[in-house]
């Protein structure tokens, strides 16, 4: 078996969430737990960071690690879903997981996932655990695929739990409340392990203030900790001031995005908690905060592709993450706006689609993916909310002739959905 035989039996013989959809919904932890049994638990062997959260999860796991790394710690980090590279998922202080290591575990053990009928993500968390132990990392920063309660990352016993924002996505999983949605988040809370929310939805947080109580385990809110005062950006770094504790704090990073801000703020609070029992100093989470594309690779967060046209894209893809990304757009002093934009078929169009300007020339399109909206459905959707544009079934065609039309003024936007972004990158 080839690396890339592996690689097609465990996106295609297998369902995946991702891909699939509903397909690959696995209701129960059974399977995952029986796997971690046969691999005598493997994430025991360091210390581990579980973080879920319906938008910032990934920039939050990006930017612990990064820390991490600056304080001189081997760092394992473990996300989904990945944008170029299979590889990306599981990386080890930056590096990706060595396709040699993923094509000799999977021939070890591919009989017995077939025989489990183990899925996509069961597969890739094992994977990830026992190259963790393997390669003797200090921490696993881990995050969750969609939900908590269920997810197959939620075997682990972490140092910390983070929460991130709470919004509407996967709701015919995770039901369709924020009380229902963060319930399903707040699987992750553990007894006795503290727990930090970086939600500023006050449902979502009675949520997670009464799992905390049940757990007895104490919980930390974000946005009480750090205040905004002031954001500013340029093209490569951002500059935020907060209130903490009556004092300013000034923070430097390397990712751009507005809703950066938030994020921040949670790892801020999370080390706050901790630095002292990891021995983490100010300036490694000051490095860290402002090194992490450098430290850990993260892309697609509103990152930037070309300086004329301006051109950017970015992974967000429901209502909260969306609102903020549409508004960073507006910001900016262009003569013309022209949006690439292709969705997976469960999105709520009725509620994205409202977000987006009308004044945007539109490239309605497609992901290569068996989940995505058909680009002719998403126009004919978006024409019904005053958005109007060219049809292009290809993610590649789009982006050649939004180039095309477009001048040196304006700028460029790619959107809606991580394999949208994917295709481009």
């Amino acid at each position: 078996m080839t690396y890339d035989e592996c690689l097609n039996i465990m996106f295609h013989s297998l369902p995946m969430y991702q891909r699939e959809g509903k397909a690959a919904y696995k209701a129960d932890l059974k399977r995952s737990l029986e796997i971690d049994t046969m691999f005598y638990h493997p994430h025991q062997n360091y210390k581990c960071i579980h973080i879920a959260g319906t938008n910032g999860k990934g920039s939050v796991s990006h930017l612990m690690a990064s820390v991490l790394q600056e304080a001189g710690y081997k760092t394992g980090l473990y996300t989904s879903p990945h944008l170029v590279d299979f590889r990306e998922r599981i990386r080890i202080d930056g590096k990706m997981i060595p396709k040699h290591w993923i094509l000799d575990f999977m021939t070890a053990h591919l009989k017995t996932f077939q025989r489990l009928q183990a899925s996509f993500f069961e597969m890739t968390a094992a994977l990830a655990f026992e190259y963790f132990k393997q390669e003797k990392v200090d921490f696993a920063v881990i995050e969750t695929g969609m939900g908590g309660r269920l997810d197959s990352t939620n075997i682990v016993n972490p140092e910390l739990s983070i929460i991130t924002n709470i919004g509407y996505d996967h709701t015919g999983f995770l039901g369709d409340t924020i009380e229902k949605i963060a319930a399903e988040k707040a699987g992750i809370i553990k007894t006795n392990v503290p727990i930090i929310s970086g939600s500023s939805d006050v449902v979502a947080n009675h949520v997670f203030k009464n799992k905390a109580k049940s757990k007895q385990t104490d919980i930390y809110f974000a946005a009480n900790n750090y205040k905004l005062i002031n954001f500013h950006h340029s093209e490569t770094l951002m500059h935020v001031t907060y209130t903490h504790k009556n004092s300013p704090v000034k923070i430097t990073s390397d990712l751009t995005g507005k809703y950066q801000v938030e994020n921040i703020a949670t790892v801020l609070s999370a080390f706050d908690i901790k630095k002292k029992d990891w021995n983490i100093p100010d300036e490694s989470i000051e490095k860290g905060i402002s090194n992490v594309k450098t430290n850990t690779n993260l892309m697609g967060r509103w990152q930037k592709l070309s300086d004329k046209p301006t051109i950017y894209c970015d992974v967000a893809h429901n209502t909260e993450g969306l609102t903020h990304v549409i508004n960073q757009i507006k910001s900016f002093t262009y003569e013309n706006l022209i949006i690439i934009l292709g969705v997976v078929n469960d999105k709520n169009l009725q509620k994205i689609l409202p977000l987006f300007p009308k004044n945007a020339h539109y490239f309605f399109t497609e992901a290569k993916i068996p989940r995505a909206l058909p680009a002719k459905e998403l126009q004919k959707e978006a024409n019904n909310f005053g958005l109007h544009g060219n049809l292009s079934p290809c993610v590649s065609d789009a982006y050649k002739k939004a180039k095309e039309i477009a001048n040196l003024e304006d700028f460029i936007f790619i959107g809606g959905s991580t394999f949208t972004v994917a295709e481009i990158l």
